[in-house]
Order: structure tokens, then C-alpha cells, then sequence
């Protein structure tokens, strides 16, 4: 890490004069740049810098001015997770192309600037301006934020995005992370993840007792009510305590980055499905105050920046998964799927733990209403056009 940060605001996006050279752009941003200028034109004229005068017609009509601004965004991922870590860039990328230049947004992975599981406190406090993370981490500070990321038995990546972008639950989580200083964009979906990585099989609820497991999230929860011992690990420090035994066994997404991660030769039984996390959402965390700061058209920026970001994570898993899983299972990773009991017992874990939290918590319970009303309703249309589809098709294709 550089340490030189004379050139970086470092609390709720200070705008100041900043000489770092444009990125070439990443992205076509002619057309969105024409449609923002319409929206944002009026805040474009306002927000300009000493001395810069806002273009009003001709070939500049399309072209962002206002203020530099510069923000660090610290991820909870580690460089090497070219998918988790990649999506900070990306969404960085994307902004100053947009705005060529002007607004720019400096990534760190976990660790770098802030501890992975700290970036929701610097954001809080305003010691940087943005963080790429996923929610439950940070249940213990409002269990309902585990929903703005997934639930066991929850939904899938398509139906989680859609709850969140166009089923109001942004709007609901919005609610939640106010009370921190907070506003959330939804960040990209890892897809259904795998169920981890063991030393010894298990092959019944039984086997679960006394099992020392990473998992965190609601998912921990439930290994946690049916007797494993639950640690929550960064993704920098899962390989040491499975490799040495400090732990029995581990998940964390899929075949891809599980096997950069090294997992594979640590514990050799490889299980499936990962029931606690079918549709994983990340977000990107903005300070408030940071937030409130920016003129109206970098706001419309970022906001296009997130989603067009959003995008783009399940498609890279979804390319990434299956030669993965291939490598893996050739080097001698042994398949199982959990037996029949243990997802009966955890799916039963999991609707007591969910409806106990909400009957002790309003604002849980405000939010949870409506995810599953939402859910109910989804799983209905899911489970009878795509699930024939799924089954008539895949059948046969199963391995291990």
C-alpha cells in the first residue's frame, strides 16, 4: 500500500483539486453519458469547479463536468479473487470512465487499508468513503442485514436480484443501513454455492455434532443450533486453519475460487448443495455524508456504474464453475451431497431461527414479511415452468 495519500480525501468524499491521469475508458459511455446530461444537466451546471464552465450544446453536450473527486473503496476480498475482489475494480473502472476522470475511486483488497471484516465500521465513520462486502457480516450489528445478502433456503441469484432491484427489498435494507450512515447498492451474486469443503464425511445430522466449521451468516447460525462449532474467518485466513486441523471443514463460494484458495488440498470430500447461501448477494456500502456530497450527476453514475457491475459477477462464476469442478474432481476431490436428514434438520433450523429473530425484532420482522411473501410467491412460478425444464434436462447429468 502506497504511503503517499496526500491526493485521497479521507472522510466523507472531501472534493479537492486531484492530478491523476484519466483511465482509458472500459466501457461505451457516449450513449449513457447523452441520457445523463438530459437528467443531471441542471446539477451539471452547478456543480462545476472554480474556473470550469459547463457545456451546453454541440459535439460537448454529453460530456460530465464538475468537481474531482476522489473516494477509497476497501473490499472484504482478497487481490487474488480475481471474481469478488475484481468487481471494486470494475465498479472503479466503470465511474471514471464515465465521468472521465472526474470522480475516481481508489480499490484496496481486504487487508490492504482495512481488515475484511472492518470495512462496514470505516465506511460508518467516514475513514473511507465506499466498501465492497456481502451483509451478514455483519448480522451482530441488525440481524435482518443477512437478508440483504441470502438466506438458507432462500432464494435463487435471479430471484434475489429481483427482490432487491424490483420487489422493494432495497428499498426495506435502505431502512436498516440508514441507522449506520450507510446506503447500500446491491454489488453481484456469486450463484448457488457449493456446501464446503471436509476432512472426514458426513453422512448423517449425527456427524454434524461437535463439527468445528467455518460458515458465516444465518448459514452459521444453523450448523451452530445443530451442534458444529462455528468460527467466521476471512477468505485470507479459511486455507491455514483447515490445512493445519484448526478447523474440520470449510465453505466459502464455488469450484473457482475454492480451488485459487487452495482448499482442495487441504480436505478431500467435496459436499453439495450449499443450502445456506443459494443466491449470495454482495453490496457496495457508501458513507452517507460521502454520498450526500456528490453532485446529482456523479450520484446518476454511480448508481448506472453498481448495476451494470451487478451484472456481471453470476455470469463470470457461471463460466468460471464448471471447468473448475472438472480440474478439481480429475485431481481426486471426492463429491458427496448432504444426505436427505441433514437438509431436513437444517431447512427446519433455518425457519425457526428466521422466525424467532423476527417475533424479538421489529425491523426484522418488517423486512422478513416481505422477503418471504415475495419468496412464497417466486418459488411457485420457479417451480413450475424453469424446475420441469431443470429436471427433464439435467436429469442423468448428476455426478458423484
Amino acid at each position: 500500500m502506497s504511503k503517499d495519500h496526500s491526493s485521497l480525501s479521507t472522510s466523507h468524499g472531501n472534493q479537492q483539486p486531484a492530478d491523476a491521469p484519466e483511465q482509458s475508458p472500459a466501457m461505451n459511455r457516449r450513449g449513457f453519458l447523452g441520457k445523463a446530461a438530459v437528467v443531471a444537466s441542471g446539477a451539471a451546471l452547478t456543480a462545476c469547479a472554480p474556473g470550469e464552465q459547463a457545456a451546453t450544446g454541440g459535439e460537448s453536450a454529453g460530456v460530465i463536468t464538475g468537481p474531482r473527486v476522489q473516494w477509497r473503496i476497501a473490499s472484504s476480498f482478497p487481490r487474488s479473487l480475481d471474481t469478488l475482489y475484481g468487481q471494486t475494480e470494475l465498479l472503479a473502472e466503470r465511474v471514471s470512465a464515465l465521468t472521465e476522470g472526474r470522480f475516481t475511486l481508489r480499490a484496496y483488497p481486504a487487508g490492504e487499508l482495512v481488515p475484511g471484516l472492518e470495512v462496514m465500521d470505516a465506511v460508518q465513520q467516514g475513514t473511507i468513503q465506499a466498501a465492497q462486502t456481502v451483509s451478514y457480516y455483519f448480522s451482530g450489528k441488525n440481524p435482518a442485514l443477512v437478508l440483504d445478502s441470502t438466506m438458507p433456503f432462500g432464494l435463487t441469484p435471479r430471484q434475489q436480484g429481483a427482490w432487491l432491484q424490483e420487489g422493494g427489498g432495497k428499498e426495506l435494507i435502505r431502512e436498516l443501513y440508514a441507522d449506520f450512515g450507510i446506503i447500500n447498492f446491491p454489488g453481484g451474486n456469486t450463484g448457488a454455492q457449493m456446501g464446503g469443503w471436509f476432512k472426514r464425511e458426513i453422512n448423517s445430522i449425527g456427524d454434524v455434532n461437535g463439527l468445528k466449521m467455518r460458515i458465516p451468516g444465518a448459514g452459521g447460525d444453523v450448523m451452530n443450533r445443530l451442534g458444529a462449532t462455528v468460527q467466521v474467518l476471512a477468505g485470507g485466513d479459511i486455507y491455514p486453519a483447515l490445512e493445519r486441523g484448526a478447523i474440520d471443514a470449510a465453505e466459502w463460494v464455488g469450484p473457482y475460487d475454492d480451488e485459487k484458495l487452495g482448499f482442495n488440498t487441504a480436505a478431500p470430500f467435496y459436499y453439495y448443495p450449499g443450502w445456506w447461501e443459494p443466491g449470495p448477494e454482495m453490496v457496495f456500502q457508501v458513507n452517507q455524508a460521502a454520498w450526500d456530497a456528490l453532485p446529482a450527476t456523479y450520484k446518476e453514475v454511480f448508481e448506472y456504474a453498481s448495476r451494470s457491475v451487478q451484472a456481471t459477477l453470476v455470469q463470470k462464476y457461471d463460466a468460471l464453475n464448471g471447468p473448475a469442478l472438472q480440474r478439481l474432481i480429475e485431481s481426486g476431490t471426492q463429491l458427496r451431497r448432504f444426505s436427505d436428514d441433514i437438509m431436513a434438520a437444517a431447512r427446519t433450523a433455518a425457519t425457526d431461527i428466521a422466525e424467532e429473530a423476527a417475533s424479538a425484532t421489529p425491523a426484522y420482522r418488517r423486512v422478513y414479511d416481505q422477503w418471504k411473501n415475495f419468496r412464497d410467491v417466486s418459488f411457485r412460478w420457479f417451480s413450475t415452468n424453469e424446475l420441469a425444464y431443470q429436471n427433464f434436462t439435467y436429469g442423468g447429468m448428476q455426478q458423484g
